[in-house]
């Protein structure tokens, strides 16, 4: 009998020592995965370390049109829409194409602004977020999608790789959903989150070049196609 519980006893310890193993592994994972938006933008040191590190933004990418042409007397303006690198503007991230009715076109993106709380060195700085493209001949949720909704944008990829890919997600997935919060907006150091629209009567033989300023403001500049 003696050894019989001798024998029981030892695999009880072999248990619980199995679970406490166990739990180290997965208490991590557990927690981590609890993270919430505001876990992240108010004490991840890497998140604002990497803010901090965005370069003053400049040129963005730009818009191109294809073709112009007139079907079934409608006017169709097709339009090559770039967007380029962060450190490099002859490097292409993003390009699409799209055929868009009339020859005004609307181009719609989120800007998030950020103030000396988010930003360690007091400079402003700002992310951007394409949404969407259409003419003044559709409705703008008829747009055609540039962006992927809560993905990471092109341009920004590598921002984040300090982070825990899970935790790049979570920030991607959730910042744009504090535009309507403004006491969490000021609480987390974020200055606004809005759309900006910006439209132009596009024409052949000419390039529509996007920039955004490290305040947030957004604009085109038109150059002869060279």
């Amino acid at each position: 009998m003696a050894f019989l519980l001798k024998k029981m006893r030892f695999i009880l310890y072999g248990f619980v020592a199995v679970l406490v193993a166990a739990a180290a592994l997965v208490g991590p994972g557990v927690y981590r995965g609890a993270m919430t938006i505001h876990d992240l933008l108010t004490e991840n040191k890497q998140l604002r370390q990497a803010i901090t590190n965005l370069t003053d933004e400049d040129q963005i990418g730009y818009a191109k049109v294809i073709s112009q042409r007139n079907e079934n007397g409608r006017l169709l303006t097709t339009i090559r829409f770039v967007e380029t690198a962060r450190n490099d503007k002859t490097k292409v991230v993003l390009q699409k194409e799209y055929a868009i009715e009339g020859d005004v076109v609307y181009f719609d993106a989120l800007i998030v602004k950020f103030d000396d709380k988010m930003v360690t060195d007091g400079k402003s700085r700002a992310l951007y977020l394409w949404r969407r493209v259409y003419g003044e001949k559709m409705p703008p949720g008829e747009g055609f999608p540039i962006e992927e909704p809560g993905a990471e944008p092109k341009r920004y990829n590598g921002l984040l790789q300090a982070l825990p890919i899970r935790h790049q997600q979570l920030f991607w997935s959730s910042i744009w959903d504090l535009a309507n919060d403004p006491e969490k907006l000021h609480e987390y150091g974020i200055k606004a989150i809005y759309g900006s629209v910006i439209y132009q009567k596009l024409r052949e033989d000419l390039i529509y070049v996007f920039k955004i300023s490290p305040t947030g403001q957004f604009y085109p500049e038109v150059v002869p196609d060279m």
